[in-house]
């Protein structure tokens, strides 16, 4: 005897297929991002301490600002400068040189979205009870 399956239970194991990857394509957006935060966060400590290696080496913050990729180039500090030069979604940062602190600014506008917009959700609340 041949079994076969109905138009509607071929619907149903769809359906439940979709809706169970859905459930988790949305949970792990969160874990993306969480990533692409942890890398962009790594990529500034690692810039600013390149950067000011580069500027005990002789090099004008001026020139670092305006072509970071070829200083990085230059003293081979970076296995793959035009990546570190970008965050963790892909856009270049934004760089400034602060002479009174003889430090870099190094920030990123996607980092400062995605922490506004974390400010901005109610957070989880647990009673100690």
């Amino acid at each position: 005897m041949k079994k076969c399956f109905t138009l509607l239970e071929i619907i149903i194991v769809i359906f439940l297929i979709t809706l169970i990857t859905g459930a988790i394509g949305y949970s792990m957006k969160g874990t993306l991002d969480k990533g692409k935060v942890f890398r962009t966060e790594q990529a500034i400590e690692q810039l600013k301490d390149l950067f000011l290696m580069c500027v005990a080496e002789g090099e004008s913050p001026d020139d670092i600002i305006r072509d970071p990729e070829s200083i990085l180039k230059k003293y081979a500090l970076a296995k793959n400068p035009k990546k570190i030069i970008e965050d963790g979604w892909g856009e270049k940062f934004q760089i400034a040189y602060l002479k009174r602190q003889k430090e870099f600014a190094i920030t990123s506008d996607n980092l400062t979205k995605y922490n506004s917009k974390r400010k901005q959700q109610p957070q989880d609340t647990v009673d100690d009870e």
